[in-house]
């Protein structure tokens, strides 16, 4: 098939860490390699974010990037670019209609916008992924949500005219039902992990003391609540929490540093930067226990990741972890570092529970979330919607 994959903010190019890097970029770039692998021919639609970034770029065998020119061709935050988006639909409008794509699969909410103006008369069909939804961000953020206005109202006129969605975990399925978007045009199809960087046999980062680690990893923003993990650390005696992300300027990174010595935790709280992603596994498999607990999380690639290499996992009980994290970690209420707390001593003090956690998380991650299989299920989306399969398409994403 020839596949459009439309990313407007997150580019499958981009170093990981920034505020608007994160998991959609590894997803995008993973899924896109994936479907190449299995003979599809694929272009990845991106906005362009300097000068000298050539109009396309071959990223892997089977796999183009598109540098689409929408708005100054320069970084910008994410939740200023719904300006450019008209701009960014003539682009593809054009490219398709020179080069038409079987199906267009729309990655967030302002790529779901656009690629529908493009795909409208050209007679495209629309797969939507929302990676993450407005009204959860609302729910969690209040009037800390720096979306625009009428991104709510775009987001559920995207998913109900999109000719399919592809929702990455049960509890999105609800939250899209509220939405009203029809359940006969939702698959499930989770994101996916890389088993063959992330495994539990490999190099593991030094440790430099006897202490138990706990690893907090991912992006330096307040919802991901790196907070909590270090209220809870209070309680957790004699154990050091390493927490990777961010740079040392960053402004929650000084707000972390500040919280963990008001606390008195500085021996025991360090805060060591952005780490390359394949020296990642590397650090996970040195933890005894990974903590990841943010307020809400869409779906959540660092402990599937984890999982993949055999660390604990403790997750906040949200989104996609869910999916993941249930019946093979442990499940604790977001902001809560008391309950986080009990599950860090619990975790830590017995290895048999440590061992059963691993060898079940290497298990779940292997079962389901290989990057072939990911592939494999969403290519059956494409599939099924070309051929006007719409009542099948939940059992694709099975």
């Amino acid at each position: 098939m020839r596949i459009a994959l439309i990313s407007e903010h997150a580019s499958p190019l981009a170093a990981l860490g920034g505020v608007d890097a994160g998991g959609q970029n590894v997803h995008v770039a993973a899924l896109a390699v994936a479907l190449a692998q299995r003979g599809n021919e694929v272009v990845v639609h991106t906005r362009r974010t300097g000068e000298d970034q050539p109009d396309t770029v071959a990223m892997a065998p089977g796999v183009t990037v598109d540098h689409v020119p929408a708005g100054p061709p320069e970084p910008l935050p994410k939740d200023e670019l719904l300006p450019y988006m008209p701009a960014f639909a003539e682009h593809l409008a054009r490219r398709w209609a020179e080069s038409r794509p079987e199906v267009a699969h729309a990655h967030f909410w302002m790529s779901g916008l656009a690629t529908l103006m493009a795909a409208e008369d050209l007679g495209i069909p629309v797969v939507q992924t929302f990676h993450a939804l407005g009204t959860v961000k609302r729910r969690w953020q209040g009037t800390s949500d720096t979306s625009p206005s009428t991104r709510i109202a775009i987001e559920r006129d995207v998913g109900r005219r999109a000719d399919a969605v592809i929702a990455t975990c049960a509890d999105e399925v609800r939250e899209l039902a509220a939405m009203g978007v029809s359940s006969d045009r939702v698959a499930v199809v989770p994101c996916g992990v890389d088993l063959d960087l992330f495994r539990p046999d490999g190099p593991v980062a030094p440790r430099t003391s006897r202490r138990p680690r706990v690893l907090s990893i991912g992006r330096m923003v307040p919802r991901k609540g790196v907070d909590t993990v270090v209220r809870a650390m209070r309680q957790v005696p004699d154990a050091e929490l390493v927490i990777a992300g961010g740079a040392p300027g960053d402004e929650e990174t000084v707000r972390l540093r500040t919280l963990a010595t008001g606390y008195g935790l500085g021996g025991r709280v360090r805060l060591i930067g952005s780490v390359g992603r394949t020296e990642v596994p590397a650090l996970m498999r040195s933890a005894d226990v990974l903590a990841t607990v943010p307020w809400y999380e869409p779906f959540g690639m660092v402990p599937l990741e984890a999982l993949a290499c055999g660390v604990p996992v403790i997750a906040s009980a949200v989104g996609g972890h869910l999916d993941t994290v249930a019946g093979c970690g442990l499940l604790v209420p977001p902001r809560k570092p008391r309950a986080l707390s009990r599950a860090l001593r619990d975790v830590l003090a017995r290895p048999d529970l440590r061992a059963a956690m691993s060898a079940a998380g290497v298990r779940r991650a292997r079962a389901r979330y290989g990057w072939p299989r990911v592939a494999a299920q969403t290519e059956s989306v494409y599939r099924n919607l070309a051929r006007g399969r719409l009542g099948r398409l939940a059992a694709a994403g099975g």
